[in-house]
């Protein structure tokens, strides 16, 4: 600002009485911009990194099933006579469900059991033929033809009895299937058929659902790129796994923690054609019936360590075009501090003690016994500023100037 410019400014705000003193202060900011030779050095505060054993925790979006799903199918076709369970309800095994109408079936059972009566009669009288002609066969009394026709008509009478006994079989294994039972416990759910209507044994034949949801499964997908990743780091020592391997927890979708924990039930071996990622199963204990099946959570692992590990507090990695970078300490010249941005790779994101709080695990980019900047990078306008390190030590007190000696 030049004397002109702050003698206008004085006159307009002030008025001639003030002008003097506009002069004065412009001519010592003149005079502390020419000392200072611009701003000051920004004030920042910093954290030595060093390496250390983290935990790694990874977060997924998953979706509740059951752990068992079936579908409940008429076996018979037949008119259904009425539905004995609520939608909704916990059945249990091999409860009823629906009743189809068994008076055909009862019927057919019937007309089996007569066939069988009449083929045991047919038996009856081959046995006895058998037994009359072979003595006289035998005695030469009888053609040796006559024998082999009765012994002949004596075993068609036996398979005769046995196909009435599998007919009869067949009849009464179709009269029980008229009562339509829930082949494991579990949630019934919609009834897709109601009374009166005609269930059909085959692809029409889905009457409801039954899913089993105690245990619980929670299935998730992780990517490609990160599951092939975290098996290398896993196989090279980077990322270590606990015997029991990961823990997995679960938040609502409205990131409630939900008051339970689970293992890791089962990986697949290949990806997914059509996302491109591995899908993974957990499961869960769920007596309380909270994880329904459809439903969206979050699904977190834990229980593994990232020996020798570098991070930072997450406030400390900034975004720049070309990518996530740190503003690291250096020395210029003259012995100046210097804040050189750095550019990082990011791992996960872990919840650390102490100054660390919510930091981010750095795979690239740093080394332990460097200078990070972890407060004050706002007032950094440029790359490689000269800054000073505020430690947290507030400066002395500067001492009272002396009193002016009044005028006389």
């Amino acid at each position: 600002m030049n004397t002109n410019t702050c003698f206008l400014r004085a006159a307009g705000l002030l008025g001639v009485g003030l002008l003097a003193m506009s002069l004065v202060g412009c001519g010592k900011e003149k005079a502390a911009g020419h000392a200072g030779g611009g701003m000051p050095p920004a004030a920042v505060k910093v954290i030595e990194v060093a390496a250390r054993e983290v935990p790694v925790h990874f977060e997924y979006v998953g979706q509740v099933a059951g752990s068992r799903e079936v579908e409940v199918r008429a076996r018979v076709t037949g008119i259904v006579e009425k539905r004995l369970y609520e939608e909704g309800q916990r059945i249990r095994e091999e409860q009823l469900m629906y009743r189809i109408d068994a008076a055909p079936y009862r019927a057919r059972v019937a007309s089996a059991d007569a066939q069988l009566d009449q083929a045991k009669a047919q038996l009856a009288q081959a046995e006895r033929e058998y037994a009359r002609i072979k003595p006289l066969a035998d005695a030469e009394a009888a053609s040796r033809k006559d024998a082999d026709d009765a012994a002949s008509a004596r075993d068609l009478a036996r398979a005769a009895v046995k196909a009435a006994q599998a007919q009869l079989q067949q009849a009464n294994i179709d009269l029980g299937y008229t009562d339509v039972r829930a082949p494991l416990g579990g949630v019934a759910g919609r009834a897709l058929k109601v009374e009166g209507s005609l269930a059909v044994a085959g692809a029409d034949s889905l009457l409801t659902t039954l899913a089993q949801t105690d245990p619980a499964y929670v299935n998730f997908g992780v990517g490609e790129a990160e599951y092939l990743r975290t098996r290398e780091e896993v196989a090279k020592g980077l990322i270590k796994v606990n015997g029991a391997g990961f823990l997995v927890k679960l938040r609502s979708s409205d990131g409630t923690e939900l008051p339970r924990t689970g293992r890791l039930g089962f990986q697949d071996y290949k990806a997914d054609t059509s996302t491109g990622a591995f899908a993974l199963r957990a499961t869960f204990e769920n007596r309380d019936g909270r994880l329904s099946p459809g439903q969206f959570v979050r699904v977190q692992l834990s229980g593994a360590t990232r020996p020798d590990a570098i991070a930072v507090p997450q406030r400390a990695v900034l975004d720049s075009p070309n990518g996530k970078f740190v503003y690291v300490i250096a020395e210029g010249e003259g012995g100046k501090t210097l804040a050189q941005p750095r550019p990082v790779k990011l791992g996960e994101w872990s919840q650390l003690d102490g100054e660390l709080g919510n930091a981010w695990v750095i795979r690239e980019g740093l080394k332990a016994g460097e200078r990070v900047i972890v407060d004050g990078m706002a007032r950094i306008f440029v790359p490689g500023s000269p800054v000073t390190i505020d430690d947290g030590k507030a400066p002395p007190a500067a001492a009272p100037a002396a009193a002016a000696p009044a005028a006389k």
